[in-house]
């Protein structure tokens, strides 16, 4: 089990780009790879929540934990308008 002080600074990471737009990279397993751009809207004290815009009028959120960023599960990238940033924790 990582130590609650990773977790933590994940977390902080995390809400220091809350509103802003990121790519997220899922291994969903057996060779699933997801691939999709939304907004970080929110962090809990173990999720947080990113909305993705499907199409004009569907939106979506999606949930992970902490734990997924620490173990590389999920990899997120920070969107800005001329760059691309990832996120390592």
């Amino acid at each position: 089990m990582a130590p609650k002080s990773t977790l933590s600074a994940i977390k902080e990471g995390l809400e220091a780009h809350v509103g802003l737009k990121i790519k997220l990279k899922a291994n969903r397993g057996r060779k699933k790879i997801v691939e999709r751009e939304g907004v970080l809207e929110n962090t809990y004290p173990h999720i947080f929540v990113v909305k993705i815009s499907e199409t004009q009028k569907s939106e979506r959120r999606v949930s992970y934990s902490y734990t997924d960023v620490l173990t590389e599960t999920v990899e997120l990238t920070l969107c800005d308008n001329e760059s691309e940033v990832k996120l390592k924790y």
